[in-house]
């Protein structure tokens, strides 16, 4: 049977903006560490996948003098380590707040798939923790234990290199002509096509304007009765409106042929 493979942050919910961002921020905060990302300045640090990576940018030799941080490299390791659980732990308890809602059809379509006999999965750069916990809110009690979660450093490289879609495909069993994989941002987008997989892109409030050349189809969301789906690029011609159906999914497999991304001056 076919599978269907979401991103988490982005895709699931918008949660780089309302929660990985706060929660790098009060994190900061609580271990006074002279930083604040800005709106703008995260924007910037999401090009780098992996929160303990997006944090090791940080470590110029002047921000280690100014927070008074160790210059040994393992050192400084526990200390980004230190503080990525940390921050994990503020991130889960504002999923569990419920401020952050899901990202329209997800739940809907997941619940078409799971009825068809689709296999269901995450392959996330996040840490496993925080994926759980907005996959758990996304989907809920009944439909959350469908999925298979891949997470975190369960892979050496992150995207957008293809390893954690990789090792996704070999873990369900699922042929990759059979996969459709569902992304935010271009560099999933060319993790998914490295993998060789058929990418659908739904852009979050911090990747609208990226090169999404090599999509398979790129919507404003999979949309519900409540919130129709715009289309953004269908160059197989599916048409999904008012929203994008599993039926939509299925003619793409049939119809794709996964191919490179051309490069973006933005890499």
């Amino acid at each position: 049977m076919p599978a269907l493979v979401f991103d988490c942050d982005g895709v699931l919910a918008d949660t780089e903006r309302y929660g990985h961002l706060p929660a790098f921020n009060a994190m900061f905060e609580e271990f006074d560490l002279p930083v604040r990302w800005s709106e703008a300045e995260y924007g910037q640090k999401l090009l780098v996948g992996g929160g303990k990576e997006r944090m090791a940018t940080m470590l110029t030799p002047e921000f280690i003098s100014s927070a008074g941080l160790p210059s040994d490299p393992a050192e400084l390791a526990d200390h980004v380590a230190r503080w990525h659980r940390r921050k994990t732990e503020i991130y889960t308890g504002i999923i569990a707040s419920g401020t952050i809602p899901p990202r329209p059809g997800v739940r809907r379509i997941s619940e078409e798939a799971a009825d068809a006999g689709w296999s269901l999965a995450v392959a996330s750069t996040s840490a496993e923790a925080s994926v759980r916990s907005v996959l758990e809110r996304v989907m809920g009690d009944a439909l959350a234990p469908r999925f298979s979660v891949f997470a975190g450093d369960v892979v050496a490289q992150k995207k957008p290199a293809p390893d954690i879609y990789l090792l996704a495909v070999s873990e369900i069993g699922t042929p990759p002509g059979s996969v459709v994989v569902v992304e935010d941002s271009r560099n999933g987008l060319l993790s998914a096509l490295g993998a060789g997989l058929s990418c659908v892109v739904t852009p979050s409030s911090y990747t609208g304007d990226e090169d999404f050349t090599g999509a398979t189809l790129v919507v404003s969301s999979l949309g519900d009765p409540q919130e129709t789906t715009r289309v953004l690029d269908d160059p197989l011609a599916l048409d999904p409106t008012p929203f994008v159906r599993l039926d939509h999914l299925r003619t793409l497999l049939t119809k794709a042929a996964p191919h490179p991304a051309r490069p973006s001056s933005r890499e």
